[in-house]
This record gives C-alpha cells, structure tokens and sequence, in this order.
C-alpha cells in the first residue's frame, strides 16, 4: 500500500511540474508563488527519500543542493549580484551534477563500459560543438576572440564569457554524463523522472545563454519555468519507491535499446556537422576550437567503430565456439565431432590406420537428476569429461554430443584390437567413485566400439551410428560393458524400427487382442482367475511379446495399448460373470508397465475402467515387476498406494528374478507373489525348492497370496503343493487362449474327472 501511494505522489509531483512549467512560462500564475510551493513540495521529497526510502542522506541533499543554487543564481540576478558570482553560482549546481552522476553512473557499469562510455562521450562532443558555435563563440569578444585564446581578461565582460562559457561546458558534461547512464541500462521510473529534473537544468542554462545575446529576444521567465518544472521533477524521483534502486551500488549488465542508442548517437554525429557547415569561424580561437572539438568527436567516433568491429567479432567467435562446443564441459559437439571424424576417414585413406569411434553412454543418469538434481547431473558430466581427456591419448578427441553421451575419436588405432584396448581403458575410468557433492557415489557406462576398416567408404556420420548402435548392444547386454559394431547390428536396429513405426498404429487397426491364461485353485478345482496377455498380428502374422512390448515400453505406446488392455481385459470379465461362465468372485489380472505406474492420469484411467465396466475394484489384480519398485519407488509407491485405497490388488509378477527382498514386500501394499517360470522348472533342485518354500513362508507371514507360474507338468504340481503353493498357472492347467475359448475351458477345468485326468494321467 505505502508502495503505491508513493508512486501515486511521485507521478503527481511530475504532472504538477509539467503544469507549472506551462502557465509559468505563459505568465498565468507569479514566480515567486511557484518557487515557494516548489521548494516545499521538494523538501518533502527530501525527507521521504530520507526517511520512508531510506536511501540515505547524500543523493537527496545533493539535489537540493543544486535547486538551492540554481534559484539563488536566479534570485541574484535580478537583485544586482555581481555577474560573475552569478555565473560561479550558476557552475556550482552542474559540478554537484557531474560529481552525483559520476558516482551514480560508476556503480551501474559492468561489461561493455568502454562502448556506453564512447556512446556518451560522442553524445556530450556533438551537444559541446552546437553549444559553442551558437551560443559561446558568439558571445565572445567579436572581433578576435582572444580571451579564450590566451586567456587574457581584459574585462568583467570578459570574465563573464568565460564564466558563462564554463557554465555551458559543464551542461554538456552532465548531458554525456546522464546519455552513459541511460546506455548503462537504467530504465525504472526514478531514473527517468531524474533525468527529466538534469534535462530541465541544462535546457535553463541554455534558455539562459540564449537570452542574454543581444539579437535573439526571448522572455526569461522561460527560465523560471525550466527551473520549477526541474524541481518538480527531482521531487518526483525522490518520491518514487524505485529510487533506491539508484543507490543500490550493484553493476548491472548493459542492455539499454540499442535503437536509442543508434538514435542519439547519429543525431550527435548530424547536428554538429550542420552547425559547423552552417557557420563560419569568425576568429582563430574559435577556428582552433572548432578544429579541436571536430578531431575529438572523429577520434571519440574511430574509437567507437573499433569496439565495434573488435565486439562483433568477438560475439561472432563466441557465436562459432557455442555452436560447436558444449557450454558444460567445453568439449566439441555433434557437429565439430562428425567434422573431426570426416578429416580423419579422409586423412585416413590409403594407409594402414583404421580411425575408432567410441560412442559411451553414462549409465541410469536420468536417476541421478531427478533423484539428486541437476546439480549434481552436471558435476557428474563434467567429472567424466575429465576423466576422459584423461584416459585417451593426446591425439584423440572427446567430444560431449547430447545429454550423458560422449565419443570419442582416436585415428590413430590400426586394429580392432586395438579400439577395444582403448574402450576398456575408457571403461576403467569409471571405477572410482565420482567424487564431488556425492564423494561415495559411483557411476558406470556402456561403450559401442566402431572402426572404419581400410578402403571402406564410410561417411562421419555412419561410423559414429555404427558406435552408437554397438552402445545399445551393450545396454541391452546389462550395462557396464563394451560392445563392438557388426552388421547384424543394423539388421536388428532396422528390425526394431520397422517395429516402432508399425506399432503407433497396430491399435487403431485392430491388430492387438488379448488372449487369457486360466489361474486355478488345485485344492478347490475351481479357475479363480485370468492373466490378461497381449498379442500383436501384424498383417496376419504374429509378433512375439518379447520384441513389441519393450519397444511399445521404450516410445510410450505401451500407455494407450494398457488403456486398452484394462478396458477390454474388464469388459471380457463382466461378460463371462454375467454370462455364468466364471464365479461372480473370479478376478482378472494385468500387466502394468513402469511408463502407466509413472502416468499422472494412471489411477483415473483405472477408476474409469472399473466403473464402466461395473467389475470390483478387489477383482482387478495388477500385476508389476520387482524392477518398477526399485528404479521408481517413490512414484511407484504412491501409485500403488492410491490403487490400493480403491479396493485394487497389486501382485509382484516374476517374483525372485530381480531384487527380491523382505523390505520390498514390506514397504509396498502387496497382496500376492507369483513365482518365476525359473523356479518351477528346476524345483527338482533341492536349493530351488529351498528358495520357494522361503517365498511361500515370507508370502504367508505378510498375507500374501501365491501363485506359480509356468507349471508344465504333474510332478512340478506336486511339488508346488507339498510347499504349500495351490494356486497356479501354466500350459498343465491351460494355455492362453480367446475369448471364444473360455466358456469351453472354464467347463472343463472345473469339471472334476476332467480335472483329475489333466493334472494325474496315470489315474484318468
């Protein structure tokens, strides 16, 4: 609120200036009224500046100061001062202006000061040139102009030239004075209204000037009007809540419009010259001035054109190095790295060398931004630049292409051995921890190995492609590794694309269905539930799970084919209770992939599903592997924690593969285990049946459920029994089938005789 009333007050000490200055200089209202109302209303300026801004006592005395002086000249003159005190009255308020805008302006300037400072200086020559050939030569003695020559003062008239010449000297300081600071970029409102209260002071000196010749008549009330309507307007700054912006004493970055600047500076350039052509030099004082003032201004202008030329090809250079290098670690980029792969595959031709490319990806470094920020991310990026450049011989080249991928290019290596040399080098530079803010942590990485064999034509481009593609090998190999580049490598890349782009629109085509694998209860003979499996046709043929499902996982198409899944998967479900084919209690299982747990929009699509479809919430079982809980588990966590407050179940799918542990099963709302297919093949193992009895018990502490998967034969059923396991699933119960199967299968597995002939032959 104080805010606003004080920039409410300082915009009406403006207007209240602009409105004296009108009916002043048009005689409606007296000077002496104007100055009185003037001096209190600065006054008060003075003492909020003081008190309420705070800005201290120094700048808010200074601008008194100059309004005392200035009326005090004016009163004197026309009380019969003595000239020349007049016109030292008149230079005091220009030197308190010059001293105030000196430190003003020292405090803002940070980079480019030399560029504002010529800018100004060009601005304050220009106006010093047009203020001497029409206002200070002039009054100069007539005939030869020698006081300013030799400095001889032969009179009192004499003296008040120079005096008065001094005075109009010191005008021109503080207008390229007041230009530098605008240049430096200070734009708020105190600023300006203070520039206003300087602009009006120097138009009073010159008003001034122009008055006292003897063939230009003009009113001096003029000058009072200057001089209120200056007054006003520092009152204005000092009430404003920006001012204390000005004495904040923090250099600030130079980003006046450059528009103004080119403005004001050409302007400076083009008046000079028309006043200088327009005239002529009457004496040699005023010759060897003009002349003087004329070289300064070219020398201040080739001084200008030099910063420049020398900033434009700075700007330029800088321009070419961020286009080609990375900002973090100051490695080349893509584009200097593939120009640096093309010299070497040219320099390279017809002789023995055989230029690598190592393409190196950081391990899980997505984990380590969002788990420890970005921050951190960047130590860790730099930190393996540096061990990099440090690994690699002096010849070779690293480069930082994108995020946590760097190459490195060595054109030097003769063999194949020999890149792998170097990748395991490389490789090693990774044992240690990393160190920084994170001194225990420790990061790995996958490196693809590319050579170009002699006399092969091979583009930059496609070696380093080649690398990137064994990199992916080695992630798909487990990560930490190296792998080198062959051409069934491109096959299977092109395979997999092949698949991604048929993917986006395998939905939208009918091609994916699901198929449901039964989940039986050996002790009651009853099927208690379905696992909702994917199947994708493409034109006819099917396509394994195990190629399409991590493609659709990897580009995100997995989230609306698991919409679809749950809907449909539901759907078929409240169709076969309906329908009698299943107990009103069977329940229905599906796969979540990390990307849906991960999906702000997940646990609505669910509750969606569930209501349309009119299926219990406790019917719908989602099934989520170990690894979801561990790369994401916070987010993991508070999904399946909200599923879990509708009624939804959650099951551990392939349990025992990944990170099995109590604390998993602990910390997450879990309410069945379904044991690994590799288990239950190798439960004639006593250390695998060991383990399962251990899963069945730590299930059964927690009131979890269990249910086997993969059962192929009797004896494995048997032994799944005897470890206190009666729930499973598997091609001895039943193969995933269509929907037009179910009714069929359902009959049969619940049919006792049926039942018992599939699961003992020896008795059927």
């Amino acid at each position: 609120m104080a805010r606003r009333t004080f920039s409410a007050v300082a915009w009406s000490a403006a207007l209240a200036g602009a409105v004296t200055t009108t009916l002043v200089a048009a005689g409606t209202i007296g000077v002496g009224d104007a100055t009185a109302g003037a001096l209190l209303v600065l006054t008060a300026a003075v003492l909020t500046a003081g008190l309420a801004h705070r800005i201290g006592w120094r700048g808010p005395a200074a601008a008194a100061l100059v309004t005392t002086l200035l009326f005090l000249a004016r009163w004197g003159s026309t009380h019969g001062f003595d000239a020349r005190l007049t016109e030292i009255l008149l230079t005091a308020p220009f030197t308190v202006m010059i001293v105030v805008l000196v430190a003003t302006t020292s405090r803002r300037l940070a980079d480019r000061a030399a560029s504002v400072i010529a800018d100004g200086l060009i601005v304050g020559l220009g106006a010093w040139i047009i203020v001497w050939v029409l206002l200070v030569e002039p009054a100069s003695d007539p005939t030869d102009g020698t006081w300013f020559v030799y400095g001889a003062l032969d009179s009192v008239g004499d003296a008040v030239s120079v005096l008065r010449a001094v005075v109009l000297a010191a005008a021109t300081v503080v207008v390229m004075l007041l230009a530098i600071l605008l240049f430096s970029g200070a734009s708020n409102t105190a600023i300006g209204f203070g520039a206003a209260a300087v602009l009006g002071c120097v138009a009073a000196a010159i008003v001034r000037a122009v008055s006292l010749r003897d063939d230009v008549s003009l009113d001096p009330r003029w000058f009072d009007a200057l001089l209120l309507g200056a007054a006003l307007a520092g009152a204005a700054a000092l009430f404003h809540p920006s001012v204390r912006t000005i004495t904040a004493g923090r250099r600030v970055r130079i980003s006046s419009p450059l528009m103004a600047r080119l403005t004001a500076t050409t302007a400076a350039l083009i008046a000079p010259v028309i006043a200088l052509a327009g005239t002529d030099a009457p004496s040699a004082g005023d010759r060897i001035v003009r002349i003087a003032s004329s070289v300064v201004l070219a020398v201040a202008v080739m001084t200008r054109v030099v910063q420049s030329v020398r900033a434009n090809a700075s700007t330029q250079d800088e321009l070419v190095r961020s286009a080609l290098t990375d900002s973090l670690t100051g490695l080349p980029n893509r584009t200097l790295m593939l120009r640096h792969i093309d010299t070497a595959l040219r320099s390279s031709w017809g002789t023995p060398r055989q230029p690598t490319v190592l393409f190196i990806d950081v391990d899980r470094f997505k984990a380590i931004n969002d788990s420890l920020g970005h921050a951190t991310g960047d130590d860790v990026l730099t930190t393996v630049a540096s061990r990099l450049l440090a690994s690699v011989p002096d010849h070779a080249v690293v480069g930082r292409i994108s995020g946590d991928e760097f190459v490195v290019l060595d054109d030097r290596t003769e063999t194949a051995a020999q890149s792998v040399m170097l990748a395991e080098k490389l490789l090693d530079a990774f044992r240690e921890p990393v160190g920084g803010s994170q001194p225990d942590m420790f990061v790995t990485a996958s490196i693809g190995v590319a050579h170009a064999p002699s006399g092969m034509d091979l583009s930059a481009d496609a070696l380093m492609r080649h690398a990137d593609t064994a990199m992916y090998r080695a992630k798909d190999a487990g990560r930490n590794c190296i792998a080198v580049f062959d051409d069934s490598m491109v096959e299977r890349v092109t395979q997999r694309l092949d698949i991604e782009t048929a993917l986006y629109r395998a939905l939208e085509r009918g091609e994916v269905h699901l198929v449901h694998q039964p989940i039986v209860d050996v002790d009651l003979g009853l099927v208690v539930g379905f696992e909702a499996l994917m199947r994708w046709r493409r034109e006819g043929a099917p396509v394994s799970p195990a190629e399409f499902i991590p493609v659709a996982e990897d580009t995100g198409t997995i989230v609306p084919l698991g919409t679809w899944a749950l809907r449909d998967a539901l759907a078929r479900l409240r169709g076969w209770i309906d329908d009698g084919t299943c107990k009103p209690s069977t329940t229905m299982s599906v796969n979540v992939s990390p990307r849906q747990l991960n999906d702000p929009q997940f646990v609505h699509t669910v509750v969606d599903a569930l209501a349309t479809t009119r299926v219990s919430a406790d019917q719908l079982w989602l099934e989520v592997t170990e690894g979801v809980m561990i790369t994401e588990p916070d987010q993991a966590l508070a999904t399946l924690r909200r599923l879990e407050s509708l009624g939804v179940r959650i099951a551990v799918d392939d349990f025992g593969t990944g990170y099995s542990s109590l604390s998993l099963l602990q910390r997450f709302p879990i309410h069945c285990v379904k044991i690994d297919r590799t288990f239950v093949q190798r439960l004639d193992d006593p250390g695998t049946r060991t383990i399962v009895r251990t899963i069945v018990a730590m299930a059964g502490s927690l009131s979890a459920e269990v249910v086997a998967e993969g059962v192929e034969t009797t004896g494995q059923l048997s032994l799944l029994a005897s470890l206190g396991c009666s729930r499973v699933q598997g091609y001895l119960i039943g193969a995933p089938v269509g929907v037009a199967d179910i009714p069929a299968v359902v009959a049969d597995l619940e049919d006792r005789e049926s039942f018992a002939a599939r699961i003992n032959p020896a008795r059927a």
